[in-house]
């Protein structure tokens, strides 16, 4: 069974390829209600972790319930040992995550629309999605996840790149000989990404990636959660946690169905029936979504040599479950001057996208590239000062035979290297990291083979020498993103391969 599963902060929803079409896959609540998704949230449920709607129905009966856990992903310093707070204990991130992807295969075998086609033993091939803005950790967290759980993982694609596929499979006729770009706008739960993608027939090229981590719909339903409160002079960090989630779930409800008809949102604070002016909410979230909008300036023509005018853009695409605000396409249109189009089914458009990718017999192909740069600081002058080395840039292409590699060759003057690899969003005028800086792994390698009986290096002083070996550095990126060094002593041929990733 081929599917795209776009986790999502509040919501994970999956896409299966069948026969050219791409069908969201319903699940069933406890009572047999369907639903479009598997709510993206854990509880505590005695000792027991339980998730989807499991853990909404444990909410209820007063277990505590976590939700958004995907939005620790996004924190510069995840590991796979980073906790998530579910009631009274401290999970790791890898393990809630993984516990949720098995949950995940087991409610489409059990509690799906699939059911009836799949065992417990079905090969289930995944297309999964990551927010474009993603750096390394948080990819890597995720495709292990998904593999631990199961899932045979057959790509990894950034969210508005797969979001770019669903465009052109629903809407092929606006793309012209003159019109050839498509802008993705993402707004999921959690991120906010942008794209701008060309496309020629079914294969897509991905020119320009921005995006925000810590910016998505939670936010907003946080806003209408406030107002709501207030007007009754209640703080949302007061209510209990039943009514905090309560609440939380109405705003989110009443966000996603809102037309630009409507006036006024009602909703109960812990047992209160109270109305917020619509009027009200939008000058609340009107910055949030001038964030988004200030984000795409680069994509749109400021900074981007690929995209410095928007002639052959076709239209602006809105998908993501917190696109659908009426503020949102309204603020884009007064920016950029675009057409701007909105997914009929915004929450599933990247799961869609992430289906067709599957697809072999679609044809679609994709040429992504990075949203981050990554590189290494080295120690100059004996120790007395630190350089940076960019290896790889924020719009390398990310080639699917997984093959970009990039080589270092010098000759060493210590005793002990001492790489600190970190991801950035740019470089400033000295070509030093700069913008969204993400430590991402320390690597100690001994250039001095009597330093190489397993002692631990971060107690040796390092300590200048002028016999040193001849050293490669070889990098590699493979097609999800994620980045492997083998570092070789040449005089000796002693190696060693770091996977560079969440954990070091």
């Amino acid at each position: 069974m081929k599917l795209g599963v776009d986790l999502g902060t509040t919501r994970t929803i999956v896409a299966t390829a069948d026969r050219g079409n791409y069908p969201v896959v319903t699940f069933y609540d406890g009572d047999g209600e369907a639903h479009e998704h598997l709510p993206s949230v854990v509880a505590l449920d005695d000792d027991r972790l339980v998730f989807g709607f499991e853990a909404l129905a444990a909410a209820r009966a007063g277990a505590p319930l976590t939700r958004s856990f995907k939005r620790v992903l996004a924190a510069p310093d995840v590991t796979a040992e980073t906790p998530v707070t579910v009631g009274t204990r401290q999970v790791p991130v890898l393990e809630l995550l993984t516990a949720y992807a098995a949950a995940l295969r087991t409610a489409l075998v059990e509690q799906s629309s699939l059911s009836e086609e799949l065992t417990v033993d079905s090969e289930l091939q995944a297309a999964v999605g990551v927010p474009a803005h993603a750096h390394g950790p948080q990819r890597f967290l995720t495709l292990e996840a998904f593999r631990r759980a199961g899932f045979t993982v057959v790509a990894m694609l950034n969210e508005p790149s797969a979001a770019g596929f669903e465009f052109t499979h629903r809407r092929r006729r606006e793309i012209t000989r003159n019109r050839t770009r498509v802008v993705v706008y993402d707004l999921g739960g959690g991120t906010f990404d942008a794209s701008v993608v060309d496309v020629a027939g079914t294969h897509h090229e991905v020119l320009g990636t921005v995006g925000l981590n810590h910016v998505g719909g939670d936010d907003f339903d946080l806003l209408l959660a406030d107002l709501a409160a207030e007007s009754i002079h209640q703080r949302v960090d007061d209510l209990s946690a039943p009514d905090r989630d309560d609440l939380l779930e109405q705003a989110r409800e009443l966000k996603e169905h809102l037309s630009p008809q409507t006036r006024r949102l009602t909703l109960e604070v812990a047992g209160t029936e109270v109305g917020v002016p619509v009027t009200a909410f939008y000058g609340r979230a009107t910055p949030l979504v001038e964030q988004t909008v200030d984000a795409m300036g680069p994509l749109m023509g400021d900074a981007d040599d690929h995209v410095d005018e928007l002639h052959d853009v076709a239209g602006i695409y809105l998908v993501g479950g917190a696109s659908g605000l009426p503020l949102v396409p309204r603020l884009l249109k007064e920016r950029f001057g675009r057409r701007v189009h909105r997914s009929p089914l915004p929450a599933a458009s990247t799961a869609i996208g992430l289906a067709i990718a599957t697809d072999d017999d679609a044809g679609y192909s994709l040429r992504d590239r990075l949203s981050r740069g990554f590189g290494v600081f080295r120690e100059l002058r004996d120790g007395e000062a630190v350089g940076f080395d960019p290896i790889l840039g924020r719009t390398d292409v990310l080639e699917p035979s997984g093959c970009r590699t990039a080589t270092r060759r010098y000759r060493a003057a210590h005793d002990v290297g001492w790489y600190r690899y970190v991801e950035h969003t740019d470089l400033d005028e000295h070509g030093g990291p700069t913008g969204d800086l993400v430590p991402f792994a320390e690597v100690l390698f001994p250039f001095d083979p009597v330093l190489r009986d397993g002692r631990d290096l971060t107690r040796v002083p390092v300590q200048r020498r002028d016999d040193g070996p001849l050293v490669e550095e070889r990098y590699t990126l493979d097609e999800h993103g994620i980045v492997q060094v083998r570092i070789t002593d040449l005089d000796s041929g002693y190696s060693q391969v770091h996977a560079l990733r969440a954990d070091g």
